[in-house]
């Protein structure tokens, strides 16, 4: 019972800094409760192409995209990658999104 109050609670607190993450980002902070919906507003705040969510359906391929996801998130914030504590960091700290794409 209590590992179950627990895991609601870092569930809770997840979903929380990934919403004002989201919002942050000039994206709506609803989506990010809406399954695949999410991953595309993420490819979105990365500044990478929509065909990012298709490799999400692909097993182990998905690992590989989700890491690469989540680390350009973070460069937008100015932030390296944390696993666990990424979206309440990004979501409830003073980092700013940085939409500059880089000169190619």
């Amino acid at each position: 019972m209590i590992g179950s109050i627990i895991y609601l609670a870092i569930v809770v607190i997840v979903i929380a800094g990934m919403w004002k993450t989201f919002e942050k980002a000039g994206q709506p902070g609803w989506g990010c409760i809406i399954p695949i919906y999410n991953i595309y507003l993420m490819t979105k705040i990365a500044a990478k192409p929509a065909w990012w969510v298709i490799m999400f359906f692909i097993p182990l391929v998905n690992i590989v995209f989700a890491i690469m996801l989540y680390n350009e998130i973070a460069k937008k914030f100015g932030l390296i990658l944390l696993p666990f504590v990424f979206f309440p960091i990004l979501g409830f700290g003073d980092y700013t999104y940085q939409n500059e794409v880089a000169a190619q």
